[in-house]
């Protein structure tokens, strides 16, 4: 297996399982909660289709990376990010995120800049920022995380289940944009991921994301479904316009969270058409 190492952990390396495909212009693909890199197959068999290298990797805690219980932070996460970046000796690259990948993308620009970036992808996006203060009224209250918290620590596969079904607005479009059995592979990674991780990553989707989104110099493409019952479209996608300079926003209509699964066809031809630009 390709590993890097990005850490320790007591006698321990913490190491990230990553996959390098194809040859061409780098695209990195980052995997959203609780999923991992093998989540990207829809979009990854045609961006080497159209000549790009496509790496994927699992983010620490989850997939077949290392699962400490220390780094579950996105400066961590970013720093990850960039060992890869460094590993592979990465240049031009675009970074492409869904979910919690929107974070390290958002995050590793604010903090490292571009001099690596050459464009940026947010999918199903995490930021602005998620919860709710008293100057950031759009966002959503505590009590809502709380809750989630309290669910994975009670009954984790239960937990997932009802995730899942919101992830994939199961009520709407199982039997069309998604089978059971794609449903209870999602189920079958999650599940696999680490108990602490699963746990842990809660209080990352609170992270403000305010000053890292003007710093961003790159073009970028924001992909987001407006019937999206995890990171509700109101309280992030439809916040970006103001806050990044260069952005093109699609909005997949009727699209759950994991547009890239459920819409991949749209999902592609945005991302193709921005790439090749």
């Amino acid at each position: 297996m390709s590993m890097i190492t990005v850490g320790h952990q007591n006698s321990e390396n913490i190491e990230i399982y990553y996959e390098d495909h194809g040859s061409g212009a780098p695209v990195v693909l980052i995997h959203g909660y609780p999923l991992n890199g093998q989540s990207w197959e829809k979009q990854e068999r045609v961006l080497l289709q159209a000549g790009y290298r496509v790496i994927t990797y699992d983010r620490r805690g989850f997939g077949k990376s290392s699962q400490p219980t220390v780094g579950y932070d996105y400066d961590t996460f970013t720093a990850d990010l960039r060992t890869l970046l460094d590993q592979l000796q990465l240049d031009d690259v675009v970074l492409v995120g869904f979910s919690m990948g929107t974070g390290e993308v958002t995050r590793y620009l604010g903090k490292y800049g571009s001099n690596r970036v050459r464009k940026a992808v947010l999918l199903g996006a995490i930021p602005p920022f998620l919860l709710k203060t008293d100057d950031n009224p759009e966002g959503v209250d505590r009590s809502v995380f709380d809750q989630i918290k309290a669910a994975v620590v009670k009954d984790r596969p239960a937990y997932f289940k009802d995730f899942l079904d919101n992830f994939y607005n199961v009520d709407t479009y199982a039997g069309t944009r998604i089978s059971d059995q794609a449903w209870q592979n999602s189920f079958n990674v999650a599940v696999a991921a680490s108990a602490y991780a699963a746990y842990a990553c809660v209080d990352t989707w609170l992270t403000d994301f305010r000053a890292d989104l003007p710093k961003i110099d790159v073009p970028v493409l924001l992909v987001h479904g407006n019937a999206d019952r995890i990171l509700p479209y109101e309280a992030t996608a439809a916040r970006l316009p103001r806050l990044i300079k260069d952005l093109e926003f699609v909005t997949v209509e009727g699209g759950p969270h994991n547009i890239a699964w459920t819409h991949s066809d749209e999902v592609n031809t945005a991302l193709l058409d921005f790439l090749h630009r």
